[in-house]
This record gives C-alpha cells, structure tokens and sequence, in this order.
C-alpha cells in the first residue's frame, strides 16, 4: 500500500460544524459535524477519490512535495 501526503483545510461553518477542502484533489470536498468527524470524513472522501482515480488509470496528486506556512501581517 503506498502512502501519500494530503492537506486539508478545515473551515469553520457559522452554522456549526467543518467544511473539508482538499486542494490537491480538485472537488474533493466534504463536511463534519466536529473537527474529529470532519477528519475521518476527509480521509473517507480522499480515499474515495483515490480510487476513482486509480480505476481511471489516472495520475494520483498528492502534497508530498508541498511546504505551508501562515503569516499574520497587521494592516
């Protein structure tokens, strides 16, 4: 089983709740009720998505390569 590397942004819903983006994986969106929901939803929906891309014989993206860093700049 090879293993990939895939962030997740998890945004939080005023309604409450997570909506789940997987940049890497265009469409690849989902939501969770928590946080610990919203995660193992992610990794549902990611492999899903990967084996849909698998039985399509296409290439399988991942962020392996990718760096993130978050900069706060006061205005």
């Amino acid at each position: 089983m090879n293993q990939r590397t895939y962030r997740i942004l998890l945004t939080q819903e005023p309604e409450g709740g997570y909506t789940v983006n997987v940049p890497a994986l265009p469409g690849c969106i989902t939501y969770g009720n928590d946080i610990t929901h919203a995660m193992s939803m992610a990794r549902e929906a990611i492999e899903l998505y990967v084996e849909t891309l698998q039985a399509e014989g296409d290439l399988i993206p991942d962020d392996s390569r990718t760096l993130e860093y978050s900069l706060v700049v006061g205005l």
